[in-house]
């Protein structure tokens, strides 16, 4: 049994299927077998599966059998329906190659356990884990809460991470990053490998993976396939010359039917839960003829539902499948062969992942059709392409130093088994997250879950680790453990209410907030039918289904993607392209009718040219600007410049923001030429860095963004619990619960950490700080063009349709659009 006959062996399974072994497969192999870890970045559907899975079962056949039993490879995944997929894989091709060679590869074992896991499997598995266990980040955690876990884990070989770049700018990753560090102690020869498809930072992300002192040490291997992957665009007949979000969306259904009708299975990708479910009722009104073959496929619909439609989906059973992010990651699913895409992605990695869908083989074509849902959508377009040609790609970051993961970790590394306080820092510091973790950082950790820090040291439950007679912190009540263990995980969001039929038969779930607005009799869309609720009880929604064609639609909280950074430079290259005469690709040619009202009424933003209109009308006095750098950004630019001005000319202002303009609207009159002049003199300079923090913090309602920032830390941290199976408080108690705690601390603890952190995570996430503060030295370099209108331009328009939005219902803000559309179209023809 020498490796030579165990890589003989595998050559000989790739060779049955007619595949043939890859180089960079073999580079993984070779890595692996001499012990070494590292990242694997190769394009989706290349074979990167098998690359690290059969590096795992070559190390396991050097193995003696003395140690083949237990737990020997963990296999991470962000999703239950990757989990599913990935279980299948690597059961088929062990089982094949147990049977064909039993004296080399022996048998072995495969489970899953995720939040889908009964509670009979997970009871076998608390007895005795199985060869290979694939995996999330939070059952492993939970894996780790337990005394047993050291035991559970002593003869781990390898863990593989997959998508992990989906996981590493996430606290999600953290909790990677802490449980790889505590397997790491226990296993000093662990071998850790990563996946990954589309990422800009691999070294980063390689150090991340391997731990702070093991960053440089890592080898880094990426496929040379060239993968082909095709994008194109459904380009509108005739696009809107003044466009609005969404205005298009359901105007494009036909030509989206058309390219489904031409292929035999299709993924339809919709960037929110109520675009699916709109998209896949619309669809099936416009073909009753494909009910039955074209599903719906969301994270908030019941286990079995998904599982139906993925099988479907393998057995090439579907036509067509609606779907969000839970099918953008490795699931593989051969028979697809066309990929959609309704709206803008906002993003290049995330094109290239949904494009990975189709194809998804060594060799074989990947295609993406962009489908806009409003004019400027097309210029989106044009810039995704633009961008995969010049390689430009989204990196990701990991998050620095979460103190909520931080507490969340040592309650449950108490729980399973105890820790010493010197051996568990520096075990925590060995993760890239925490490399720069302080000793009086580490030591308010402590304190915090030894007594509530300073502000609840007379409650008993937040005494939850505490030092036994030896020195080892663990924690003393097995009340709280069960709480804990009830709690762990990273991903926390609005409560979710189970929907059940009357009748029986679970349909998923969806978030508390919105079934609390409604009252029995009420409609709305999910799952695909028009449902009615009959009751609420328990955190269940009651309904049955309803005759009515209409309902409202359920809504999910995260709708609002924000343009990338890499998008919105390739977006600005575009536009300067235009502004020169030059219009490349279909999606360009088909603005030259938006552009030209544009260039004649005011003028074309680009990359070196921010356009800056000021406009009067009943409503007020009104400045539109175009920095084109996402919504995120224009939201704090578009604080921050009002109140710059406002310091000159005192004025109150509303705002809209978009992915590629705000607009601020003054209800006195305001010479914004003179204000933009005023501003950026030497005594307020509009766009200087310097004291950005604190004029950022002092434009927006910081307090308020941080109160709902501390919610989520409040809950990862342990500080508000949720409540028992059948007795789970209600979203409003949870916010009641965290809103205390957030006016304790700021009154009597104002060093806690988890208030600095709610904070800053306010300002790097939803503000994007450093991409403000990136904008704005941009700006300083490109000229302003100063355009007095006397109408909305094609740019300004939906922000002033955006604005309607937040004030009038559906059927009012159409009526009013429709207005003004008569009146810029009868103008733009004059």
């Amino acid at each position: 049994m020498t490796k030579s006959q165990a890589e003989s062996a595998v050559d000989a399974w790739f060779a049955g299927r007619g595949w043939k072994v890859f180089p960079f497969q073999r580079a993984v192999w070779k890595a692996a077998l001499a012990g070494e870890s590292g990242l694997l970045h190769a394009n989706t559907g290349a074979g990167k599966t098998y690359a690290v899975w059969f590096a795992a079962l070559l190390r396991g056949a050097n193995r003696t059998r003395r140690q083949s039993s237990g737990l020997r490879v963990l296999w991470l995944t962000p999703m239950r329906a990757l989990a599913a997929d990935t279980q299948r894989s690597l059961e088929t091709s062990a089982a094949e190659l147990g049977a064909a060679y039993p004296d080399i590869f022996g048998s072995w074992s495969i489970g899953a356990r995720t939040g889908d896991t009964g509670s009979a499997e997970r009871a076998r598995q608390s007895k005795s884990l199985p060869g290979a266990l694939v995996t999330t980040p939070e059952s492993l955690s939970l894996l780790l809460s337990h005394a047993g876990a050291r035991d559970q884990f002593k003869h781990l070989d390898m863990v593989i991470i997959d998508e992990w770049h989906e996981l590493l700018g996430s606290k999600r990753g953290v909790q990677v990053q802490l449980a790889l560090a505590r397997l790491r102690r226990w296993n000093p020869g662990l071998v850790v490998w990563g996946l990954s498809a589309t990422m800009g930072n691999l070294d980063e992300a390689r150090g991340v993976l391997l731990g702070a002192s093991a960053a440089d040490r890592g080898v880094l291997v990426e496929g040379d396939l060239k993968k082909q992957i095709v994008i194109d665009t459904l380009v509108p007949q005739n696009p809107s010359r003044f466009p609005w979000a969404g205005h298009l969306g359901l105007a494009m259904m036909q030509p989206v039917v058309d390219e489904i009708d031409q292929h035999g299975s299709t993924l339809v990708f919709t960037n929110t839960r109520p675009q699916a479910e709109l998209w896949y009722q619309n669809l099936i009104e416009a073909r009753p003829d494909w009910a039955g073959v074209v599903a719906l496929h969301h994270g908030s619909l019941d286990r079995e539902v998904r599982e139906w439609v993925e099988n479907g989906l393998k057995r090439g059973e579907l036509k067509a499948v609606v779907c969000t992010a839970s099918l953008d990651l490795g699931v593989d699913f051969l028979p697809v062969e066309r990929v959609l895409q309704i709206g803008s992605a906002k993003g290049i990695a995330r094109i290239l992942q949904r494009a990975g869908r189709s194809g998804h083989a060594p060799g074989r074509v990947s295609r993406v059709t962009l489908v806009p849902t409003h004019s400027l959508e097309l210029l989106e377009a044009a810039a995704v392409k633009r961008a995969v040609a010049t390689h430009r790609i989204e990196a990701r970051r990991p998050p620095n130093k979460p103190f909520d993961v931080l507490v969340q970790h040592l309650v449950t590394i108490a729980l399973g088994g105890g820790f010493r306080d010197e051996e568990l820092y520096e075990e925590v510091r060995s993760s890239w997250s925490y490399r720069e973790l302080t000793r009086e950082e580490w030591q308010w950790a402590l304190d915090f879950v030894a007594r509530g820090g300073q502000s609840l040291t007379t409650y008993p439950e937040y005494r939850r680790v505490l030092p036994d007679e030896a020195g080892v912190h663990r924690v003393p009540d097995a009340t709280i453990g069960r709480r804990h263990r009830m709690s762990i995980g990273t991903i926390v969001s609005d409560a979710q209410m189970k929907v059940q039929y009357v009748s029986g038969g679970r349909i998923g779930t969806v978030e508390e907030s919105f079934i609390g607005r409604m009252k029995p009799g009420d409609r709305f869309l999910f799952s695909g039918r028009i449902l009615e609720l009959v009751r609420v009880h328990e955190m269940t929604a009651f309904v049955k289904r309803s005759e009515s064609s209409r309902g409202a639609v359920s809504r999910w909280s995260g709708a609002k993607v924000p343009l990338s950074a890499e998008l919105a430079h390739a977006a600005r290259e575009e536009l300067k392209l235009a502004s020169q005469g030059i219009y490349d690709g279909p999606e360009m040619r088909a603005l030259v009718p938006l552009f030209e009202i544009q260039e004649r009424w005011s003028a074309l933003p680009s990359s070196d040219v921010l356009v800056v209109e000021s406009m009067k009308s009943r409503e007020g006095w009104h400045l539109f600007a175009y920095p084109f750098a996402g919504r995120s950004v224009h939201t704090g630019l578009a604080s921050l410049l009002a109140y710059r001005v406002g310091r000159v000319m005192p004025s109150t202002f509303s705002v809209a923001v978009n992915d590629y303009g705000f607009e601020l609207l003054a209800p006195e009159p305001v010479d914004w030429e003179a204000a933009f002049a005023a501003a950026t003199g030497a005594d307020v300079a509009l766009f200087d860095t310097g004291n950005l923090l604190e004029d950022v913090l002092d434009s927006l309602n910081a307090t308020q963004l941080s109160q709902q920032r501390f919610r989520e830390v409040a809950r990862i941290a342990g500080l508000v619990f949720q409540g028992y199976p059948g007795q789970h408080k209600s979203m409003r108690q949870v916010q009641a619960s965290s809103s205390l705690f957030f006016e304790v601390f700021r009154k009597h603890d104002s060093g806690n950490l988890l208030l600095t952190q709610a904070e800053r995570e306010v300002l790097e996430q939803e503000l994007e700080l450093t991409r403000l503060r990136d904008t704005l030295v941009e700006l300083h370099g490109r000229r302003i063009a100063f355009r007095e209108v006397k109408r909305a331009t094609p740019f300004g328009f939906p922000l002033m349709v955006a604005r309607f939005r937040e004030k009038v219902s559906t059927e009012k803000l159409n009526d009013r659009v429709a207005r003004m559309l008569r009146e810029l179209e009868k103008a733009a023809a004059a």
